[in-house]
């Protein structure tokens, strides 16, 4: 399905009761709502959910908008005006917590809770990032040599390949990861290929992370903004977002309810069933008042 904001933004119904509280699942940088097909099936007895695919991502294309995180903050915001129309629980992974934050601190009546898998948050003191993850954000963030990088990756290196290497990268074991979502990434990994746009629309959302990501106070101060309740779910074996920075976030944020799961980057995608679990047991808590 697609409604227009200044521009087509696409989404999938998993459906759900039909009085049963929303959901609107938000995906990563270079994720889309394929992201969610092993986790929304074994919560649509609990919920009504959608996934939204942001500008720049899965089958919502740029269309000549910024995909920046506060760009997409302000498509998500309008997305549940207009088709959720009502307070939601937004379950965010890795960007999509970053955007989802934002949404949560900015317009607080547009959400009723908030699940954060795996998000971006801020680098906790004596961390050391990932060798390879630090060398690709480092090209990536380089004006002009990000698009030739990534540009020259697309042209040389089959949609295959690409997605093997991502999930090696963002899983602890990528066989977990079900068959039928690999050959659905895959797919859709070959069709963006195509767009002449892909990579520079890619580069702007990372370094608008990066961008945030080196301000630290700004971040903290936002997440402390947000007076919903929140479930931060971490893969300990992340090596994108270190689960040290994580367990530093639920240490600032005692309010915030923290699990740990034997995961990676994407534990929606690895291991759903867990994921599922602490969710349906969360959010069935009475809120504190």
């Amino acid at each position: 399905m697609n409604v227009d904001l200044d521009g087509p933004v696409h989404y999938v119904d998993f459906g759900g009761p039909r009085d049963a509280p929303r959901v609107v699942y938000v995906h990563g940088l270079g994720g889309s709502h394929i992201n969610w097909n092993a986790l929304a099936p074994l919560l649509q007895r609990h919920f009504r959910a959608v996934a939204v695919d942001l500008p720049g991502f899965g089958l919502t294309p740029a269309a000549g908008r910024k995909t920046s995180v506060a760009a997409n903050a302000r498509v998500l915001r309008r997305f549940l005006r207009i088709i959720v129309k009502e307070p939601a629980m937004l379950i965010g992974n890795s960007m999509g917590g970053f955007v989802s934050m934002t949404v949560a601190a900015g317009e607080p009546e547009l959400v009723d809770r908030l699940v954060l898998i795996d998000p971006t948050l801020p680098l906790a003191r004596g961390v050391r990032v990932d060798p390879a993850v630090r060398k690709q954000f480092f090209l990536h963030g380089l004006p002009w040599v990000g698009e030739r990088v990534l540009a020259r990756r697309y042209a040389t290196v089959p949609a295959k390949q690409r997605v093997t290497e991502v999930l090696a990268r963002c899983c602890l074991d990528p066989a977990r990861v079900p068959a039928d979502m690999f050959e659905a990434l895959v797919e859709l990994e070959t069709s963006l290929t195509e767009q002449r746009d892909h990579a520079a629309v890619h580069l702007a959302a990372a370094r608008s992370i990066v961008y945030g990501l080196a301000w630290p106070k700004s971040y903290w101060r936002l997440m402390r903004a947000i007076d919903k309740p929140v479930l931060l779910l971490h893969g300990k074996h992340d090596r994108l977002i270190s689960v040290d920075s994580a367990r530093e976030a639920a240490r600032r944020l005692p309010e915030w309810t923290y699990v740990e799961l034997e995961a990676g980057h994407i534990p929606m995608m690895e291991v759903p069933e867990l994921v599922a679990e602490q969710i349906v047991s969360w959010a069935r808590l009475p809120r504190v008042p």
